[in-house]
């Protein structure tokens, strides 16, 4: 067949490439390799790149769930991240994902380097597919109260408690806090570790939410747009409104003269 003009027609065979399987496209490619016409050659080289895409990206989420295996050894291994510590409103969000090595979250990555579609997608995912998840939010009040590093430490072992597990290993995210046992720490861990990546999507998306949720409840503070983060339309409106309960008054100082509570 791949000396002879396929019977299909060019916009058939090139439909045919667009929606084939990973696993379909070596045979078919072999198929139309040699078919002349233009349109089925430039499907072909689609359907190259797209397999180059889709094996590479197999290779990086293996390489995630090797790292996990071999950090976190045999037993329970837990992945933990979290998010919104350098806000200057919301909650300290941490969040505790246990993943079974199969099946794999294709797509699964540090929440930063995703859109924000792609990160509710892939925590639909991580839902459907985890052991266990776990989540501890300590509210601004809190922070102000104890200061962000009791507070990180009370949150971690919160979100750890949550899974209802006792694992073996606590893979964590950053430098060493000592907020659990058997605590295993990675620099960049998010990016290299299948269980801590599902965590920091987790720990994103959740917290998105719930700022969402409180734009609606404080108007004009762009909380849904800046997550609480000291954008400078947020800025803005803390120094023309003052300070809403949600607001870490002891991040706050530079923002205004005389502090005023919504």
């Amino acid at each position: 067949m791949a000396n002879q003009v396929s019977s299909r027609s060019a916009a058939q065979v090139a439909a045919e490439l667009g929606s084939a399987s990973l696993d379909e496209l070596p045979r078919l490619l072999d198929r139309y390799a040699e078919d002349p016409r233009k349109q089925v050659q430039a499907a072909c080289d689609r359907a190259r790149r797209r397999m180059e895409r889709e094996r590479a990206e197999i290779d990086r989420v293996g390489a995630l769930y090797s790292t996990m295996a071999e950090l976190g050894g045999p037993g329970v291994v837990v992945g933990v991240d979290e998010v919104g510590r350098g806000s200057v409103a919301g909650p300290l969000t941490v969040c505790a994902v246990c993943l079974p090595p199969e099946p794999r979250i294709m797509g699964l990555n540090d929440s930063k380097k995703l859109s924000p579609a792609r990160r509710e997608l892939i925590a639909q995912k991580i839902a459907r597919v985890a052991t266990a998840i776990g989540f501890c939010h300590i509210p601004a009040a809190e922070i102000d109260r104890i200061g962000m590093a009791s507070a990180l430490r009370r949150a971690v072992a919160g979100a750890v408690a949550d899974t209802g597990l006792t694992p073996d290993c606590v893979l964590m995210d950053g430098n060493p806090l000592g907020a659990v046992a058997n605590e295993r720490d990675v620099v960049h861990g998010d990016a290299k570790v299948a269980c801590i990546a599902a965590a920091s999507i987790m720990a994103k998306v959740t917290r998105d939410a719930h700022m969402v949720e409180l734009d609606a409840i404080y108007p004009g503070y762009h909380f849904a747009e800046s997550k609480g983060y000291a954008s400078p339309e947020h800025i803005a409106a803390i120094k023309a409104r003052g300070l809403t309960k949600e607001h870490r008054v002891s991040f706050c100082g530079n923002f205004l003269e005389t502090e005023r509570l919504f």
